[in-house]
C-alpha cells in the first residue's frame, strides 16, 4: 500500500467526471487500499479517487469513531438509487479543502447500489454521518465540491483563502 497526494482545490483535476469501473480487479483494489492509506494518513473519513488524481468512480469510507475499530467500506461506481425527501443541513470539510468548513443541505437517509471489494453488487441505507460522507464522496465523482453548493459568496471566500494559504507555500509537483 502507498500513501497517494491529495489534490487541493481550485486543481482542475477535481472538476472533472470521473470513468466508470469496468470491473473490481486487482488494480482497483490496490487503488482502493492505497486510498484507505491516504485517507487514514490525513485523518478523514471518505475519500475519492478524483482527490488523489485519478479518475475513476471509486470512494473509501470509514466513519468509525477513535474508540472504535476501523470499519472501512470500500465502493466503485456508487450510485443512489433511493433518497429521502427530509433534508439536513450538516457542516461539512474535505481533504481537497483544508481546514474550510460550511453548512451544506443533502438528504437524511440514502439508499447506495456500488460494487464491492470482491466486485459484487451490493446496497446500502446510509444516514447520519455515513449517509453524509457517501453523498460528498460521490459529488467528487461528478466533479462537484461541497462549496459548490454554496452561494457564491461563501463559495468564493473559502476558494480565496485556500490560494491565500497555498501562495505561502512551495509549489508542487
Amino acid at each position: 500500500m502507498a500513501i497517494m497526494p491529495i489534490l487541493v482545490a481550485p486543481d482542475p483535476r477535481l472538476k472533472t467526471k470521473a470513468k466508470t469501473v469496468e470491473k473490481v480487479d486487482g488494480e482497483i483494489r490496490r487503488l482502493m487500499d492505497d486510498m484507505l492509506e491516504t485517507m487514514y494518513n490525513a485523518r478523514g473519513i471518505g475519500l475519492a479517487a478524483p482527490q488523489v488524481g485519478v479518475s475513476r468512480r471509486v470512494i473509501v469510507i470509514d466513519v468509525a469513531g477513535e474508540d472504535e475499530d476501523p470499519n472501512p467500506i470500500r465502493m466503485a461506481n456508487p450510485e443512489i438509487v433511493w433518497a429521502s425527501e427530509e433534508e439536513e443541513l450538516r457542516e461539512e470539510g474535505c481533504l481537497s479543502l483544508p481546514e474550510q468548513y460550511a453548512e451544506v443541505v443533502r438528504p437524511v437517509e440514502v439508499k447506495i447500489r456500488y460494487l464491492d471489494y470482491q466486485n459484487e453488487i451490493r446496497e446500502i441505507d446510509a444516514d447520519g454521518l455515513l449517509g453524509l460522507c457517501i453523498q460528498h464522496e460521490m459529488d467528487h465523482l461528478e466533479g462537484t465540491l461541497f462549496v459548490d453548493h454554496l452561494s457564491n459568496l461563501k463559495r468564493n471566500m473559502i476558494l480565496r483563502k485556500l490560494q491565500k494559504a497555498r501562495k505561502g507555500q512551495p509549489a508542487t509537483v
